[in-house]
Formats: C-alpha cells, structure tokens, sequence
C-alpha cells in the first residue's frame, strides 16, 4: 500500500423501501431484508469492500430508530464500522454524505458512497472501476458510476457522457432526470448514455467544498450538527436541531449537476436498484414456469408470478403475471408491470 489515504466505505441506509410494501416497512425497511440472497441487502453492501487492502473500516449513515438492526446485521457478518451516523431527521443523500466526510475528517480520504439498498453481481467489475476513477478523484474530480444501459428505462436518472478524460473515466455532459418513454429510446439508442446508480467517489474535502460553494447552508448545517453531536463508542448522532436545519436535497441536485469537474466511469456490473416487486422478479431464481416464489406458497397452472410470503400460506391456481405478496396482516396483489404504484396504494390507505 501507499502511503496514500485508503478509501472510506460510506454506507447510506436511510431509505424507506416502500415500493417494496409490505414486507418493507419503516421499521424494517427493503435494505435490511434478505430479498436476493442469503444475507441482507445491506450486508451485502457492507460486504463489497470488505477484507481488500485500499479500503478502511466503513462509515454508515442510516436512520437512528434502525441503529441496533444495522449494529446487529454488521455484527453477524464480522464487520466493525469506524462510525455509526443515527439520523433523527432525514434530510435526503447531500447532508447525509455530509456528515460522512465530516467524520472521515474532512481531509483528502477518498469516500466511495454507496446506497445500502442495490444488488451488484459483479464485484470485481465494480472494483476496476473504482481503480480507473481513483487517480482522478486523488486529483480533485468528483465521480460517480453509471450503470451500462440494457432497456429504455424510464425509472431512472441518466448520465450523458463527453470525451474520454483518462482511460476509462469520461467528462460529464449532462445528467437527465427521469426521462419520457421517447427520450428514454433516444439516448438508449445514442449509446453515450448511461443509468445514474447513485455510487460516487470523491475526496471528503472536495465534496464539502462544492458544498460550501453551492450550499453554504447545508454545510453549515451539517458542520454544526456534527460538532454539538453525542457520541457513544463508534455511535455518533448529530445534534437534531442543527441538522433538521439542511435544506433536503440529493447529492445530484446539490452538487453533481452544478460542479465543473465531475466524471462518469461507465461499468456493466450485473446492477439493479431492486426498486419494485417487478424488478425483484427478474432478479430471482424463477421455476420452470417462469414463478418467483418464496416462503410458504403453493402455485398450480400460474406462470410469470411473484409470490413471497413470510407468514401465511399462499396457493395460486391459474394465475398469470401476478404479483402476490404477505407480510404479517397485509397482502398485495397486482398485476406484473404495475408495480411502481405500490406508493400510490399506500398513499390511498394513508387517506383512507
């Protein structure tokens, strides 16, 4: 190793996962459930930099009523964080990557930001591209990843990428936010545009300092909660009062789409954002009839279903591109192809 600074491992867990209801709750949300394998979707994260020589111990920032889970699940898999961050108010990704490069120490360590909530098939994919970003970021760039586009996907933000600034590593032309059908096709077909993921690499002074240039308040916020914060042992809460005080944006909005030197590393790493019941289907083991079960479900004459459940017993017969899924008093049924709506079912039983 250099005597280089290692890369910081910074977790962000604060998510609520509600598209995947009802087995992802706020007290229990999507990143802390076993959905794609044998491990939490967290555990999973944790585990990507684990036991590799450039890495150090990782920072996570998550919501403070889900400290112990994210204290147990990291425990069972032998991880120690160098810090828990316990939000009492969320205050969206910018002010949460904040208060992590605070607690990296503001200086030139290298933060690799990760949602706690995306399935990654390919880690030695993801970690080349990690080494093709880090000379630059060394250097003051600020990166993220973008996800090599398979469909004209209209549920994701993308990235339009310029010329080439180091193998590997290209200039950032433009961000696009959800993009219609037709200009989804369009940049599908340009083949110089990728799916946002939402990973990034960056120095912790490199990142604040944009912040101070673009939102001065939101680094006076975040600054002032982490030095009223209380501390117990790896446990670290900042001050609610001076950190609901952030304004609530993204690290898109905040910083990515307003600084000059910022990169794009394109990489195809087997990556999903698991953001629906329909993309959990394509994710999971299907049986020969195309069914994606789990827990106690019997299907007859189905094809093309999600079935879960965790409790009570499921028996389908005849059924086709359903998603059916329990969870304790509650059950989802809806076709395959709907499943984004599920906010829009809860917004309705909130109403109700």
């Amino acid at each position: 190793m250099s005597d280089q600074p290692p890369i910081v491992p910074v977790i962000l867990s604060g998510g609520a996962g509600s598209r995947l209801w009802p087995m992802s709750r706020p007290e229990m949300p999507k990143q802390m459930l076993p959905l794609t394998a044998d491990h939490t979707m967290f555990q999973l994260t944790a585990q990507r930099t684990v036991a590799r020589d450039q890495f150090s111990a990782p920072i996570v920032v998550a919501n403070a009523r889900h400290g112990d889970l994210v204290a147990a699940q990291l425990e069972a898999i032998g991880v120690t964080p160098q810090a828990m961050i316990l939000e009492t108010v969320g205050r969206d990704t910018a002010p949460a990557i904040a208060l992590a490069a605070i607690a990296a120490g503001s200086g030139d360590a290298p933060l690799l930001v990760m949602p706690s909530d995306h399935v990654i098939d390919d880690i030695d994919a993801f970690h080349a591209a990690i080494l093709r970003a880090l000379p630059l970021v060394r250097d003051g760039w600020m990166v993220t990843f973008g996800i090599d586009a398979l469909s004209p996907e209209t549920g994701y933000g993308w990235i339009k990428s310029g010329q080439e600034i180091a193998p590997g590593v290209h200039q950032i032309v433009q961000f696009v936010e959800k993009p219609p059908l037709d200009r989804a096709e369009a940049m599908l077909a340009a083949g110089n545009h990728y799916w946002n993921g939402g990973i990034f690499l960056f120095c912790a002074n490199a990142f604040l300092s944009a912040l101070g240039i673009f939102e001065p308040a939101m680094l006076a916020a975040a600054e002032q909660a982490m030095a009223q914060a209380t501390h117990h042992a790896n446990r670290i809460t900042p001050d609610p009062v001076a950190f609901a005080a952030s304004p609530a944006r993204s690290i898109d909005y905040a910083v990515m789409e307003k600084a000059d030197r910022v990169a794009v590393v394109p990489v195809s790493m087997g990556w999903s954002d698991v953001g629906s019941w329909d993309a959990l289907h394509t994710l999971s083991d299907r049986d020969t009839h195309g069914n994606a079960c789990q827990g106690d479900v019997l299907t007859l004459e189905s094809h093309n279903c999600l079935v879960r459940s965790d409790g009570i017993r499921i028996a389908m017969l005849g059924a086709t591109d359903l998603i059916v899924v329990a969870s304790g008093n509650d059950v989802l049924i809806l076709p395959r192809g709907r499943s984004q709506e599920v906010k829009a079912l809860l917004a309705a039983m909130k109403k109700d």
